[in-house]
């Protein structure tokens, strides 16, 4: 069996504790070694309900035996994402209660649910479970605004029932029941959120009175967001808590045993020996008889790492490191662990871009070793090609639509051409018209390559070639495409030293067989990751926004870039308005740089660049590289992120959308901010168009008198903007065809409107690419 001390952990936030409704889709979310079989879950499946694996040794090989889901399992159940199996029981906490499992002969059947009455969404309720015989207690860390909760269960034959009240302390925001463990007789309950994320941890005996207090688990000298009590164990005389965020988040386990007065006292702690800030050492913990394994997915740079210290009779006598094998990047091993008898589990949640894989260990007479990787298949959509398919009555092939015809469509998985796998996800695209053939391309971004497709034949499109990252750099959410001269300019946000990619895009003429490999006609390095590369087409100047990672960044603001000779991009000069942006630095997230020709008639002929600046619209002179200048910035109520947006054709008017607003409950539907910028010295918002979804909004563009918006998981909404400060929604196309259109980042990531054909481009994380055709009147401005 395994014990509890789950983590996410992201490039944004070193560490947060995972609740049901952030968990990761990795495969290895949670893990449990029971009876000789390994169960995996993977919670966040986008064709079918969370699913756990169970895999059993077969000869020398480790191989999946049967697949476990609830019979009313459901997209997005989250199914896989906590469960705790002991002996012939297993309970499975979802989005929709817990399921109980009963084992005979090997196999897992349902049989039931275990429900406490005063449950309810939000509360975390089997986030953290221990079973042992016919008891189990369940954790709620999320009740009542964090205060948490624990709840006992009695199995009796016809299933799981309540004993007695829940179990609660008097202190508000601990997440008390985040973790939890009990050998049958003493309980111990983690609460990683009290004392301001210091942690605390309880103790317990469990009588036929019910439980009884037995003090608290306590280190001197615990201070900072150690997060003390994320996981824990008891069993032999020991207890044990984990504070994986110790020491900057270098990590530690505590150690107690109980005196003769039946008190714990803590008699040491455990860490690891090459450690550091990050190391994370304690984010997962199992034990078998005679050795303790301990997960620090921050290890070797987020490689991550198991340690083993062995024990004998009470004694630690040894260490050994269990690196990760086979894998390569911040794979993340060790977030999740279990083990049983001389087989563990091993949660590699970076895997393969975060699908995540499972290395099994077992021990022999030299100790522990690798034995088997497993991973699940990767999933994917089925190709939409050969006929059109018109929106009838509200669908086209199964995704919800209004106005707007599916022409095709390409799954993530044949978009990735040569080399693709698991984990890959598309990101954002842009388009391309050869002037000399006249072929039309999708130039698509995905996690780690640019995917090149020719879609001259709508109704068949065909993917030319890929363009792989450079080398030295890592895969990434982020990838973004701009184009200048037949030429595309290729950057990505948290990828390391990624720079800025050159590829000629008349190379693609004369790919007609199967999909190739290119490799770069340019490389600028005078930048490592961007978050997007903004092109003006009229000037022949790039300017790269969010630059981080090494090289000139420019405060995150405006890198600018000399492209007029395409495979010879030159540094030009920065702007940074350090009045915006959440650091101070001027950062800019996204913006539109134009050869102005709008009713300022003082900036006529001038370059300006509109930016979405984290907190504020910006707007720039930038023609004088060397000297560039403030115009104007401007606020607006209930900021979330000012994330990006584009002038309507006339230059009057920009329409900016905020990322995180829907998601941090700011505004109640998908929100577009209108700014009547004819004035660039002093910008006005005129109105905040509410859209018809919750969705957050991502990109948009403008095309005559439309606006084309990828608003996430509510796909594809086009809006008609003659009447400018008041947008009204006249179709869509959601790309997302499970779950809802609430808050969040799944879904329609960018479009691409501006083909003269009337064809739109759309790409979809989890999904791929559609190319559709709205069937609404659109008015190009001349």
């Amino acid at each position: 069996m395994k014990m509890l001390g789950r983590l996410t952990i992201s490039a944004v936030a070193l560490a947060t504790v995972v609740t049901p409704s952030s968990v990761d889709a990795q495969f290895g979310a949670d893990l449990d070694v029971v009876g000789q079989q390994v169960l995996v879950g993977e919670p966040g499946r986008v064709l079918g309900p969370g699913l756990i694996y169970l895999y059993e040794k077969q000869g020398d090989s480790w191989v999946e035996s049967a697949r476990l889901s609830a019979s009313d399992g459901e997209v997005g159940d989250q199914f896989g994402a906590f469960f705790e199996a002991e002996g012939n029981h297993l309970l499975v906490a979802t989005t929709n209660g817990i399921y109980a499992f009963r084992r005979s002969g090997g196999q897992w059947t349902e049989a039931g649910k275990v429900e406490a009455t005063d449950v309810v969404s939000g509360d975390g309720f089997g986030q953290a479970m221990a079973i042992r015989g016919d008891l189990a207690f369940v954790g709620a860390p999320g009740q009542g605004d964090g205060q948490g909760a624990l709840y006992v269960f009695r199995y009796t034959g016809n299933g799981w029932g309540q004993v007695g009240s829940k179990l609660t302390i008097e202190a508000s925001g601990t997440n008390f029941g985040a973790s939890v463990a009990f050998d049958g007789e003493n309980v111990i309950v983690g609460a990683p959120m009290a004392d301001s994320r210091v942690g605390a941890a309880y103790a317990y005996r469990y009588t036929e009175n019910g439980l009884q207090p037995a003090g608290a688990l306590e280190v001197q000298g615990l201070s900072g967001r150690t997060q003390f009590g994320q996981g824990v164990f008891v069993g032999g005389g020991w207890a044990v808590v984990q504070a994986p965020f110790a020491n900057q988040a270098t990590g530690a386990v505590y150690g107690f045993a109980m005196n003769d007065d039946g008190e714990w006292e803590p008699v040491g702690q455990l860490t690891a020996f090459d450690g550091g800030p990050r190391t994370i050492f304690g984010a997962a913990f199992a034990s078998t008889d005679d050795a303790l394994l301990i997960g620090a997915p921050g290890a070797d740079g987020f490689a991550g790492a198991t340690y083993v210290f062995h024990e004998d009779d009470g004694t630690i006598t040894g260490v050994t490191k269990l690196p990760v094998e086979g894998f390569s990047g911040r794979t993340q091993a060790g977030a999740t662990l279990a083990a049983e008898g001389s087989v563990a589990a091993i949660g590699v949640q970076g895997a393969d871009y975060g699908a995540g894989s499972v290395m099994i260990v077992e021990e022999g007479p030299a100790g522990w070793a690798p034995a088997a990787v497993v991973a699940s298949e990767a999933e994917g959509f089925d190709p939409v090609t050969g006929d059109e398919v018109g929106c009838s009555d509200g669908e086209a092939a199964g995704w919800d639509c209004s106005e707007v015809d599916l022409v095709s469509f390409l799954p993530v998985s044949e978009l990735a051409g040569p080399g693709g796998g698991r984990g890959l996800r598309t990101n954002d695209n842009w388009g391309w018209h050869d002037p000399e053939t006249g072929r039309y391309y999708a130039l698509v971004g995905m996690t780690d390559r640019a995917s090149f497709v020719d879609m001259t034949d709508p109704l068949n499109p065909r993917v030319v070639g890929v363009l792989p990252m450079p080398e030295g750099a890592n895969g990434s959410a982020w990838r973004d495409i701009k184009t200048y001269r037949n030429h595309a300019f290729i950057v990505s946000d948290g990828a390391g030293q990624h720079g800025m990619q050159v590829f000629d895009l008349t190379r693609l003429r004369n790919q007609t067989g199967d999909p190739v490999v290119f490799d770069a006609d340019a490389h600028y390095t005078e930048i490592a990751s961007s978050h997007n590369i903004v092109i003006n087409e009229e000037s022949g100047f790039a300017f790269s926004v969010g630059s981080s990672s090494g090289g000139t960044t420019c405060g995150g603001g405006l890198h600018i870039i000399d492209i007029r000779d395409p495979k010879n991009p030159t540094f030009a000069g920065c702007f940074a308005d350090p009045q915006t942006g959440r650091a101070s630095t001027g950062y800019t997230h996204d913006a539109q740089c134009v050869t102005y020709s709008g009713p300022d008639a003082q900036y006529d002929g001038r370059e300006i660049c509109f930016g979405a600046n984290e907190t504020a619209l910006s707007i720039a002179d930038v023609t004088d590289k060397e000297n560039t200048v403030a115009l104007s910035r401007a606020t607006y109520p209930s900021v979330g992120y000012s994330h990006q947006g584009w002038l309507s054709e006339d230059q009057q008017w920009f329409f900016m959308n905020d990322e995180l607003d829907e998601l941090q409950g700011l505004v109640a539907r998908t929100r577009t901010l209108v700014w009547d910028v004819s004035d660039l010295d002093d910008p006005q918002l005129v109105a905040e168009h509410l859209g018809e979804e919750e969705s957050s909004d991502h990109n948009l563009y403008v095309v005559g008198n439309l606006m084309y918006q990828s608003n996430y998981q509510s796909g594809l909404r086009i809006l008609d903007i003659e009447d400018p400060a008041n947008p009204v929604e006249i179709a869509y196309f959601d790309t997302v065809p499970y779950g809802d259109n609430g808050a969040g980042f799944g879904g329609s990531w960018s479009n691409y409107p501006f083909f003269d054909n009337g064809l739109v481009i759309v790409t979809s994380g989890n999904e791929g690419l559609f190319l559709v055709r709205p069937t609404i009147r659109r008015t190009v401005f001349e």
